[in-house]
């Protein structure tokens, strides 16, 4: 399975089995998250075996069997919520080509046992990363033309952007951001509260993927 297949595929999922992660797996997961973290100046950590990170009342009545995550943290900075959302967007597409599910946590984690782990670092979330009991289902979308606009025609690339862009995981699926095209460059904005750095990065690394990086330029 590719990244553009993962990204079709993906939904989020929040029950998961009690199978553990395979060593092999793990490893993966590892070597994706230092390629991230040196790309984008982050510290991510894939932590297991941890159920106390999600609280007894998110169990019983959200979610199931969460013991494995990806700690989103880093050097607290005005860019972290951007780089930790296309790290994290790039982690759990790869994941999804693993035979693994996720789902980002925003609000519902244990701030204070996610903290214990992130040293000198601060956390934004969290994304829980398993086998799910099921593969979850398509969230509610608006249409690409509600999300965006080109000067003049949209090149095939931009529109094909646009629709990767609504599969991005965004905080409580408010999709709340905006993309605009011009003479091959693209802009972004994006208003969703304390979560719009974070969006902003889910949804530029999902648009490039569905674009082509090659295509055209950020402004």
């Amino acid at each position: 399975m590719t990244l553009t297949e993962a990204m079709q595929a993906r939904h989020t999922v929040r029950k998961y089995t009690s199978a553990p992660l395979p060593a092999e797996l793990i490893s993966k997961l590892n070597d994706r998250i230092k390629e991230n973290n040196q790309k984008h100046g982050v510290s991510i950590k894939l932590i297991t075996g941890d159920e106390a990170v999600l609280g007894p009342l998110i169990k019983l009545i959200l979610a199931k069997g969460v013991k494995n995550y990806f700690l989103l943290a880093g050097s607290d900075t005005p860019e972290l919520g951007e780089r930790l959302g296309c790290s994290s967007a790039d982690l759990m597409l790869y994941a999804q080509t693993l035979g693994l599910n996720t789902w980002w946590v925003g609000g519902t984690y244990s701030r204070k046992s996610a903290a214990e782990k992130a040293e000198d670092n601060k956390v934004i979330g969290i994304v829980a990363v398993g086998y799910g009991v099921e593969q979850g289902r398509p969230h509610k979308s608006k249409a690409p033309e509600e999300v965006s606009s080109y000067e003049g025609e949209a090149p095939g690339w931009f529109r094909e952007g646009a629709k990767a862009a609504l599969l991005a995981p965004t905080a409580l699926n408010k999709q709340a951001f905006f993309i605009k095209g011009h003479d091959g460059k693209v802009s972004i904005t994006c208003d969703n509260g304390i979560f719009t750095g974070a969006d902003l990065g889910l949804v530029k690394y999902h648009f490039e993927l569905g674009a082509g990086i090659d295509n055209f330029e950020w402004e």
